[in-house]
């Protein structure tokens, strides 16, 4: 805002209260053509989408949350302190295949983690209430009778529930269980690179964010309509390359496992490494 008062010779109050009306205004007017209903019918088309780039069946969405730099906000304590050792507030996003967001939850503090968030969040509350409902489950081939469920994916950082699958835990793993984990990575790195063009397209994110909570929550949002610049301007290889000003929110969780159905991971393993198999799949564990 110094730089804009300079630049234009407008009083920092001013600079202060255009960003503020132009981010509102922003998202009220976008958000409804940026984030569509997630129906039956879309989920189901993304998951064709997901399977025919990322190879991975039944995947509805990537899920995961990343850090956003900032000064400390005043009386805030250690809430927005993370394991980083540096002040954030949360961003939780969930992407389809073509770098767009689904779903975008901000404002957490700094020091909450993916789990704890996900399951405060209204996508998990309409996702186990059914008012978001998933595609009804299906064959993943010819030659597998077994239907499976739809499901989004996430890192280690989410617990297991009904509607998300996670990688295996541990460092020494059967060949299978390794397999699955990269095969899931393959596919979750989407919303790895949609965070990177998010950063790299609104360069604000390259430093702390010196501003209130309240105008940190808007611009994190306003940003994140960055669907309406992908349906213009298209791929570009350049806002992929690198991830900056966001971390990942790697903390441990505590949270207790749900009572996801544990058979998925198991009948997805068999597939990977029958008839769903990639060829270049054992030289990447």
């Amino acid at each position: 805002m110094k730089d804009l008062h300079i630049d234009y010779r407008i009083g920092l109050s001013s600079i202060s209260n255009i960003i503020r009306e132009v981010c509102a205004s922003l998202w009220s007017r976008l958000k409804s053509a940026c984030f569509p209903p997630l129906t039956k019918e879309f989920l189901a088309k993304s998951a064709e989408e997901f399977e025919a780039r990322a190879n991975f069946p039944n995947c509805v969405a990537a899920i995961d949350g990343k850090h956003i730099r900032m000064i400390k906000p005043a009386k805030s304590g250690s809430m927005n302190f993370n394991y980083k050792h540096y002040f954030s507030v949360l961003l939780l996003a969930a992407c389809d295949s073509q770098y767009k967001f689904l779903y975008i939850n901000v404002g957490a503090p700094g020091k909450s983690s993916d789990s704890t968030i996900f399951k405060n969040s209204k996508l998990y509350s309409q996702l186990k209430s059914g008012q978001i409902k998933m595609p009804p489950p299906r064959t993943i081939s010819e030659s597998r009778p077994t239907t499976v469920p739809y499901f989004l994916i996430g890192d280690e950082g989410f617990g297991l529930c009904d509607f998300l699958i996670r990688p295996f835990a541990g460092k020494y793993l059967p060949i299978g269980k390794k397999i699955f984990n990269y095969r899931l990575t393959r596919a979750r790195r989407y919303i790895e690179c949609t965070f990177g063009i998010l950063s790299n397209k609104w360069r604000i994110f390259h430093r702390p964010l010196n501003v209130d909570e309240d105008l940190t929550d808007s611009i994190v949002k306003t940003c994140c309509l960055h669907n309406f610049v992908r349906e213009r301007d298209g791929y570009q290889l350049e806002d992929t390359i690198t991830v900056e000003g966001l971390v990942d929110n790697m903390a441990p969780d505590n949270s207790q496992p749900g009572n996801a159905d544990k058979s998925v991971p198991t009948v997805l393993t068999d597939y990977f490494l029958n008839e769903g198999q990639l060829q270049w799949q054992m030289d990447k564990i």
